[in-house]
């Protein structure tokens, strides 16, 4: 595995895991949580420094994601991922945090919420869901059959630059797919407990529907939403969506005003 970025990058021993984190930047902490089968640079990268420029940013890199190890083998939950992350901000002495998850990362900020309210300051959701209902049926279909050749090339190589071993990628392609696969909803009442500041984002063509994001935003008592034209994390650059003509970070300016 490849050493850690040798400025920001370093390791920490949480509930087991040997996590992989980063810190850029002074200020107010806030946490980046990354997408499924990604890491801090490939969701996060192209925002990484303009956030960095106003806030104490931490991004951390999950069970299985990139310079992280894999524990025991054991499955993923997004639970465990909300308590990995609670405990590293533990020993990094953070009292309280802005958190920002995508995707995946999404559902994982909202566990932190409901399972560590005390570490939570204001909230960002993006592109994530809570319910089952809140993606096509067509997804849930193809999640049945998960493949590795669906994994997206950026995913797949980034994943090597960090990490060449073949059975480690598979492992975490496998173990991402299963948590979807096996995907219970969060009580509408645990959302409902939240009483943090919290912005949704989304894209009008993204996986998870506008209509679902609508929901969360009125389950939620102190939500703001934001539903931009794109796709999955386009609004906000992420790796997999740089084809798309330049796109630029449009949601950059609505994040960093939420975070004031």
């Amino acid at each position: 595995m490849n050493t850690a970025n040798s400025q920001t990058g370093k390791y920490a021993t949480v509930n087991g895991l040997h996590m992989y984190y980063e810190i850029h930047g002074t200020g107010k902490p806030l946490v980046l949580i990354h997408g499924a089968a990604s890491t801090i640079q490939t969701t996060f990268g192209r925002i990484l420094p303009a956030l960095a420029k106003a806030h104490q940013v931490i991004g951390v890199e999950l069970q299985a994601h990139g310079h992280s190890d894999n524990r025991d083998g054991r499955q993923i939950t997004f639970e465990q991922d909300a308590d990995d992350v609670a405990e590293l901000l533990r020993q990094l002495k953070v009292e309280k945090a802005d958190i920002f998850g995508f995707s995946n990362g999404g559902t994982t900020a909202l566990q932190i919420a409901i399972r560590h309210p005390q570490l939570v300051n204001k909230l960002i959701v993006a592109s994530s869901m809570y319910k089952r209902a809140g993606v096509p049926p067509a997804f849930w279909e193809g999640m049945k059959n998960a493949k590795f050749e669906d994994m997206p090339e950026p995913y797949v190589s980034t994943f090597k630059a960090i990490n060449p071993s073949r059975e480690a990628l598979d492992i975490m392609f496998n173990q991402c797919a299963h948590r979807m696969q096996q995907f219970t909803d969060i009580p509408d009442k645990s959302i409902a407990a939240i009483q943090n500041q919290t912005l949704i984002l989304i894209g009008d063509q993204d996986v998870s529907t506008p209509e679902h994001a609508v929901e969360l935003s009125r389950r939620l008592p102190h939500a703001r939403l934001a539903i931009i034209p794109g796709g999955h994390g386009t609004y906000m650059g992420e790796l997999t969506t740089l084809k798309e003509a330049n796109n630029p970070p449009v949601a950059l300016p609505v994040i960093l005003d939420f975070l004031k």
